[in-house]
């Protein structure tokens, strides 16, 4: 298939995929005889893989051991120890960054449960910002 084929079939776009090629990810197109890059059904699994691990929230790179252990042979790009590493390291900063959230929520509020008991009064100072934001902003608990 060519590559606005391929393109298609996967809901991406052609120049997605040339950039796919030239980081080595997909690998370099079989050519016809006017030219055109010719792409088969394994480079659309590969393509496939791809996406899903970044839908997944993977970055490009982080999909370079999926894509290596489906161009080996394997039936899923997550049969070879590399991938699940990736899992792992990819699960431990997304723990970090929602323990980091956590804490900035709970300063949160606490900063709001002691400005709401000192019960805040009208202010001769305003910026326009509480009339700006939707009052489910202001909430403990959207």
């Amino acid at each position: 298939m060519r590559i606005g084929e391929l393109a298609k079939r996967t809901g991406t776009t052609t120049r997605a995929l040339r950039f796919y090629e030239s980081q080595g990810l997909l690998g370099r197109a079989r050519r016809t005889a006017n030219g055109y890059r010719d792409y088969d059904e394994d480079d659309q699994r590969l393509v496939s893989e791809i996406l899903a691990l970044q839908a997944a929230g993977l970055s490009l790179d982080d999909t370079r051991p999926f894509v290596a252990c489906l161009r080996a042979g394997h039936g899923a790009g997550d049969d070879c120890a590399d991938s699940v590493e990736v899992y792992r390291r990819r699960l431990a900063e997304v723990d970090d960054c929602l323990e980091r959230l956590g804490a900035v929520r709970a300063g949160l509020v606490a900063k709001l449960a002691d400005a709401l008991a000192r019960e805040p009064g009208p202010c001769r100072v305003t910026t326009g910002y509480a009339a700006s934001v939707p009052p489910h902003h202001f909430e403990e608990n959207p």
